[in-house]
């Protein structure tokens, strides 16, 4: 290089000062208290790796704790904020917009970000609680939700591409886990029939 005249140039590393600012961590307010007394009271979060020939996508959960129920999800390449910010919002829309939910999840970046931040700050009312460092056992029905996929629906050797995912993912979350497959949580009932009697018993007593 020195009798060719040529000199090393490299890039400096750049140095993110305020990224303990951009990444928030929040308290377990949650504290592994799994039974709430009606839907909307509390959501859980969380992303899995979904196999694809080549590669991996990534489902992002939103779980309603009182009958175990997605209430919404999201399919990506990457396991950003974009992600688990889609599924946040199917939740909140196909909800009714219900105020005060506290919503868990652990500790990644996907849920610590600034842009996930503002997700929640648009849902009235919202508080974040998280799981503490390394500890999945704080969000444990959601594992347990990606367990029962993977091991009833995924094939083992995964799926095609990342819209065979997405078709066999909705498959089972609306044609099968909320309304066919009985959950030992819910006395042996779905998801969707326990918070339908939920809101009947309700009804019927005028509350």
């Amino acid at each position: 290089m020195k009798s060719m005249g040529l000199k090393s140039r490299q890039t400096k590393t750049h140095k993110y000062k305020h990224a303990d600012e951009a990444h928030k961590t929040h308290d377990n307010i949650l504290d592994r208290n799994f039974t709430p007394d009606a839907p909307n009271q509390v959501w859980t979060g969380d992303v899995t790796y979904v196999r694809i020939k080549g590669g991996w996508c990534y489902l992002a959960v939103v779980l309603d704790l009182f009958a175990r129920r997605v209430v919404g999800f999201s399919v990506s390449d990457s396991p950003n904020s974009t992600l688990t910010a889609k599924a946040l919002q199917m939740a909140y829309q196909t909800r009714l917009k219900p105020s005060g939910v506290l919503f868990h999840s652990d500790q990644g970046t996907h849920y610590t970000s600034k842009a996930f931040a503002e997700s929640v700050t648009d849902c009235t009312g919202m508080v974040q609680s998280m799981s503490r460092k390394g500890n999945c056992w704080d969000n444990a029905p959601t594992e347990r939700f990606f367990r029962s996929f993977k091991t009833e629906w995924m094939p083992k050797g995964g799926y095609e591409d990342i819209a065979e995912a997405k078709s066999a993912i909705s498959s089972y979350i609306w044609g099968y886990y909320q309304t066919v497959r009985p959950h030992t949580f819910n006395n042996y009932l779905t998801p969707i029939e326990t918070e339908k009697r939920y809101f009947n018993k309700n009804l019927l007593s005028g509350v």
